[in-house]
């Protein structure tokens, strides 16, 4: 069964950068892996995703900021944030799910999910 970490979260200034990883025991070789977000009030977001086949996909408020990459060695996913504004300040969640279930290419619901960590950036 997949379990996952992540680690890196913490606060930050207004045009800085996080990195965000997430590790996962079990096997991921079958599994898309995305990462999402939620700020108080607001409703879960898509952030990035990873398909088996290497292929990425971002949420058009991250696009060109953010970069999902995925390490098959470590059996990691890492979310590279770059140029944080005060609008990315979330609870960060990574997921897995089986790729034929990841629907847009992202995770479901009833996929794995992780703990979380927080991102605050301060302007």
């Amino acid at each position: 069964q997949v379990q996952l970490v992540e680690s890196g979260g913490g606060s930050v200034q207004a045009g800085g950068s996080l990195r965000l990883t997430c590790a996962a025991s079990g096997f991921t070789d079958s599994f898309c892996m995305g990462w999402f977000r939620q700020a108080p009030g607001k409703a879960r977001e898509r952030v990035a995703s990873i398909g088996t086949d290497g292929t990425t996909r971002y949420g058009d408020s991250v696009k060109g900021r953010f970069t999902i990459a995925k390490d098959n060695a470590k059996n990691s996913v890492s979310l590279q944030m770059n140029s944080l504004t005060v609008e990315d300040t979330a609870m960060y969640y990574c997921a897995a799910d089986l790729q034929r279930f990841c629907a847009g290419g992202y995770p479901s619901i009833r996929g794995r999910w992780g703990q979380g960590v927080q991102v605050t950036v301060s302007a």
